[in-house]
């Protein structure tokens, strides 16, 4: 039996006959395929219930590994469709929410998951946390739990435990910059290439990690199933980097217009779910002359007062950090307002882009060669986020 490492894509594509009703959608891990990715490209990840029931369903423990092959139970029931309503096909009377199963499977036949349209072939899939996992608060399910087990974050940082729920009904999408094809900016360390994606990443790994203890509902737009959060200084550039899923396209409007939308669907859902506040932080590496000395800095969309406030929250933050913690004090973090960026003008949530520093200059190096820094970086961010949510 071979072995999969926690990353892949699914080509395979789910028949829509043969089923009966009632039952829980199957299917063949492909080569690769982890938990979180799987359930990821059939949207069924962001819901803490639904990865505890996909655990529950195939017996397995939080630790265990899927197999190239192995036929797996998703948390997806399989209803045949009367013809009628969705309502009187599974016997719930919520509007709202049969308009959330519409729309999930429109999208699973847009995304080529199931072949046909349910009115076409009868058949309704219906995601297990819409049935299983309701709450008067819309983080009750993920607040209450004390701990949980998350792959994507690495053998050693797994285990999240919820300390507080200071964030509690916050939602924040994470991007961490370019992924996939595209390295972002390339500097040098020694004989080392030093890549954009895979620092920035490391620090949105340790951002989104943070923001789950205390309590916020968070997401990672893009993923790497195989790096988790790292301690090395020099880490190895790959292309495997996903958009939830799917593949990052090489071109960039195309790449650029895929996380946005990711972003905007999520944020869509969410606040049919009660969920009122919604940010978007994207993180990246700057690239200026090796001789420039550059600061974290934040951009925000000139028109969006939201956005604006929160870059003044996180830069003084950060202010007061330096403030603390740098010989002499000084800090020159700077606040762009930047009309020309893809993510910030057409995300629907607030959101900011941080700049965490110039890749070419050796002194900024330091800020996010050493692991320590990185987690300095993920802990200044959450601490402004916590102030900004006040």
């Amino acid at each position: 039996m071979l072995f999969s490492i926690l990353f892949g894509l699914l080509t395979w594509v789910a028949p829509d006959n043969g089923v009966e009703p009632g039952r829980y959608f199957e299917v063949q891990a492909a080569n690769g395929d982890g938990v979180i990715t799987l359930l990821g490209r059939y949207h069924l990840s962001s819901e803490t219930c639904n990865v505890a029931e996909f655990y529950r369903l195939n017996a397995l423990d939080s630790k265990d590994a899927l197999y190239l092959g192995r036929t797996y139970k998703l948390p997806l029931l399989i209803y045949k469709y009367n013809g009628r309503s969705i309502r009187s096909t599974i016997g719930i009377t919520d509007y709202a929410q049969a308009v959330r199963i519409q729309k999930y499977n429109e999208l699973m036949h847009r995304k080529n998951m199931r072949s046909t349209d349910y009115r076409e072939s009868k058949i309704l899939w219906v995601p297990f946390h819409e049935l299983n996992c309701h709450s008067d608060s819309p983080t009750k399910n993920l607040v209450s739990r004390k701990s949980y087990h998350l792959p994507i974050l690495g053998k050693a940082e797994a285990d999240v435990e919820i300390k507080s729920d200071a964030l509690k009904d916050q939602v924040y999408y994470i991007i961490s910059g370019h992924g996939g094809p595209d390295p972002g900016a390339v500097g040098k360390r020694g004989s080392h290439m030093m890549c954009e994606d895979e620092y920035a990443y490391d620090v949105a790994l340790r951002l989104f990690k943070l923001l789950l203890e205390q309590g916020a509902k968070a997401y990672l737009i893009v993923e790497d199933q195989n790096d988790g959060i790292r301690n090395g200084e020099i880490l190895p550039c790959d292309q495997d980097e996903r958009c939830r899923g799917a593949v990052i396209p090489l071109n960039q409007a195309k790449r650029l217009k895929q996380r946005v939308n990711e972003v905007n669907q999520l944020y869509q859902a969410n606040k049919k779910k009660g969920f009122q506040n919604q940010t978007a932080i994207s993180i990246h590496v700057d690239s200026r002359s090796k001789n420039h000395r550059q600061d974290v800095f934040f951009c925000y969309y000139p028109t969006s007062k939201s956005s604006k406030s929160l870059a003044e929250t996180m830069q003084k933050t950060f202010a007061q950090k330096y403030q603390r913690f740098r010989a002499g004090g000084h800090y020159a973090g700077e606040i762009d307002d930047r009309d020309n960026l893809y993510v910030l003008r057409h995300t629907t949530p607030k959101a900011i882009l941080i700049e965490l520093a110039n890749i070419q200059n050796k002194a900024d190096h330091r800020r996010i060669v050493q692991a320590s820094n990185r987690q300095a970086l993920a802990n200044w961010m959450l601490e402004g986020l916590l102030q900004a949510a006040k």
